[in-house]
């Protein structure tokens, strides 16, 4: 009996009782790790139990000669067998292709009439599966302490299966004798070669009254990491060394108390780029794995690693990260059970989107608290979470005891405030112009193409650069390394920006210009003047409201809070002040009771997986669910083109023309073009304007298109009015 046709390796077939067993055993494996292997065991084990009927094996046969699907039901035997014992969990067998839906499928499910002879012979060839029928729940007891505890068991669960299930039929097909699992890391020789290069990598530098500062933050913090797992909080400020402290606290508590890996996951893109190009210095390439979209990951260990997370140091963003924890589809689900036992970074945290911050934070306490996991929050801009319901039982554990003392000793920066009279963007351009190094950072694209424009017809001939989102990866990258070469070599360059900049990349100016914004982007933004403290006098930030350039809808409740609280002689790098604003905004968004976070939370409730991650039924629209209940990190799904004007000649054009005639693996060659890829939010690719200068890629894909308008060699795609309030 076979459970997949032959490989292309080697010619055998799978073994349908060789498989489940070998699934059984991995599942258990990973699950032993939260305590649920002998329930991921039993899904293991039954997960393909319909396989076993004589018309599933008969269409194997046919489709193996044409790699057409068996396209029939061998999910539903496998639940019915193990409901009365995995109770909800046995959802996890139903969705191992489709993903998690409703627990109420589970009830309507019941064994067919030639589903007793599909059992004996599944029986005869897995005699073992025959006692999971009957016994005593195998759900770990602590689950039914709630709902939601419940409800992170069931996603671990079902990622230890689909991973299992995944790594065994890849096996198969490479024919391999064994699936591909990283062995166990050594996390104390990991530590020893992170701190043997970091002394390296600190040698170098030649240091500074900051550096000395920075060494303290770190000495004091990593004594810390022989603390109990939880809730730990970081607030350090732009400019102290955070990167290298968060992940040196993580690697030694990770070392000390047994935990499995490290995941740091950030905001942008940009930094993850950053931080793992520092990682990998510090622990070595083949330790670290960076998974987010422009990663191109060429060896089929790394893919397969991005798939599962088996790597013992993981860079990823929080949209990956969040989107796969309440996501419910097999790929994105596969790594969460490598959240278990493991120390989780969110860096820059006061990114994580305001709506969905009640579901977020209370899946990290069901984390913390039941799954092992011990998180860190490290940012300059620490909110109040502990303000809010959801995590006031939390023991929060600081890092730093004296931020405030902290904060004063790395102040390297003083405020000059132009809110009214209100400027002009040209003003501020002639502003600008009067220096010789200078950063601007403003609110939208749109605003940020407006301003480079009116500095660089100031300065005709200059070294004047525009950084946002609207250029392809390889297109900034090329840009930032400019910048840093210019800066370092103390030549003149004026950079115009959206907000991209402001966490966590490593430039360092003698003035920072930045358009109003809640105060936790401007003290983002601060962390990019006078970075090293090098500069006899502090650095400038001068924030200004330019009356052409208002703030964008998003931003209001926030800014309307920060000019309540900051302004001549209030900066927004004090700690006590900024406490107080997160306070305030919390408050005044009614973050505890917001509709979106309270409807996710009553679905997660109800294990209505797939209204959590596709939204709520609409009532009486059909099967239509309301996309803006869901939990997405990003709300408006971005439509990517693929830019071929830019760079080597003609390399993205090829590389395209390949994809479309099939030349390649599509996967290969759509990893090659990230570097050329653009997204853009589907309320503008959805404009005519913009549609008439794309083709599609592939006939009837509406996600990838071609870019047949202008690129412009300083700022990129350039789609005009349509998208005036994007910000990055």
């Amino acid at each position: 009996m076979w459970a997949h046709s032959p490989s292309k390796v080697t010619g055998r077939w799978h073994s349908l009782a060789d498989h489940v067993r070998s699934t059984s055993r991995l599942a258990r494996r990973f699950a032993d790790v939260f305590g649920a292997g002998d329930l991921a065991a039993a899904l293991g084990l039954v997960h393909d139990a319909g396989k076993a009927a004589c018309a599933w094996q008969n269409k194997l046969v046919v489709v193996s000669a044409t790699g057409d699907r068996v396209d029939i039901n061998h999910k539903n035997l496998g639940a019915v067998l193990v409901r009365d014992r995995a109770l909800a969990a046995a959802m996890a067998v139903l969705g191992h292709h489709g993903g998690l839906k409703h627990v109420q499928d589970l009830a309507g499910l019941s064994f067919k009439p030639d589903d007793g002879n599909t059992l004996k012979r599944f029986f005869d060839e897995v005699p073992e599966a025959r006692a999971l029928a009957e016994g005593p729940s195998l759900l770990p007891e602590a689950w039914g302490e709630s709902m939601l505890l419940g409800e992170m068991g069931i996603r671990l669960v079902f990622s230890a299966l689909v991973d299992a299930d995944h790594l065994d039929t890849g096996a198969h097909a490479d024919g391999l004798a064994q699936p591909r699992v990283a062995p166990p890391a050594d996390m104390a020789k990991l530590v020893r070669r992170f701190e043997a290069n970091r002394a390296v990598l600190l040698r170098g530098r030649g240091g500074s009254d900051v550096d000395d500062v920075r060494a303290a933050l770190y000495d004091d913090v990593v004594r810390r990491a022989s603390g109990e797992p939880g809730v730990y909080r970081l607030p350090a400020p732009t400019g102290s060394g955070k990167t290298m402290t968060a992940a040196g606290f993580a690697l030694h508590h990770a070392a000390r108390h047994g935990k499995a890996r490290v995941v740091v996951a950030v905001p942008f893109t940009t930094i993850t780029e950053q931080n793992a190009g520092v990682y990998r210095r510090l622990l070595g390439a083949d330790m670290v794995l960076e998974h987010h979209s422009n990663a191109e990951l060429d060896e089929r260990r790394l893919r397969l690693a991005a798939e599962n997370w088996d790597a013992p140091f993981v860079v990823t963003t929080t949209v990956q990260l969040f989107d796969s924890l309440f996501g419910r589809k097999p790929a994105r689900s596969r790594k969460l059970h490598r959240l278990a036992n493991a120390v989780v970074v969110l860096d820059e945290v006061q990114a994580l989107p305001v709506p969905l911050l009640v579901p977020i934070l209370d899946a990290l306490r069901v984390l913390s608290r039941h799954f092992g996991t011990t998180v860190l929050l490290a940012s300059a801009t620490q909110p109040s979470f502990e303000h809010l319901a959801v995590w006031k039982s939390l023991d929060i554990q600081p890092l730093v005891d004296d931020p405030v003392e902290l904060f004063a000793r790395l102040k390297r920066v003083r405020y000059e405030w132009q809110l009214d009279p209100q400027p002009t963007l040209d003003d501020i351009a002639a502003q600008i112009c009067d220096e010789r190094q200078a950063l601007a950072i403003v609110n939208t694209v749109a605003h940020a193409r407006t301003l480079y424009r009116l500095v660089a017809q100031r300065r005709p001939g200059a070294e004047v650069v525009h950084l946002s989102t609207r250029m392809c990866p390889r297109h900034r990258e090329r840009t930032l390394t400019r910048i840093r070469r210019l800066l370092k070599g103390k030549k003149p360059v004026l950079v115009v920006s959206t907000q991209l900049v402001e966490a966590g990349v490593d430039l360092d100016f003698p003035v920072v210009f930045r358009a109003l914004a809640p105060a936790e982007s401007l003290q983002q933004a601060a962390g990019r003047a006078n970075r090293e403290g090098k500069l006899p006098d502090k650095g400038r930030v001068v924030v200004f409201d330019a009356e052409d350039a208002p703030v964008p809808e998003f931003y209001r409740a926030g800014v309307g809070k920060t000019r309540g609280l900051f302004g001549e002689g209030r900066d927004p790098d004090d700690p006590v002040a900024l406490e107080e604003y997160y306070r305030r905004l919390y408050t005044g968004l009614n973050v505890d009771e917001a509709r979106r976070g309270a409807v996710i939370q009553a679905n997660r409730e109800e294990l209505d997986f797939r209204a959590v991650a596709d939204g709520p039924h609409v009532a009486g629209v059909g099967s239509a669910r309301d996309r803006k209940l869901a939990f997405r990190m990003i709300d408006e799904d971005p439509v990517t083109v693929i830019v071929t004007t830019w760079g080597k000649q003609g390399h993205a054009a090829g590389l395209l023309s390949e994809l479309r005639a099939e030349e390649r693996s599509a996967g290969a060659l759509l990893r090659e073009l990230r570097g050329y890829m653009v997204p853009l939010p589907r309320s503008v690719a959805s404009s005519a304007q913009v549609r008439a200068l794309c083709r599609p890629v592939v006939a009837g894909h509406d996600e990838l298109w071609e870019w047949c308008g202008d690129y412009d060699a300083q700022v990129g795609l350039d789609e005009g009015e349509i998208a005036k309030e994007t910000v990055w």
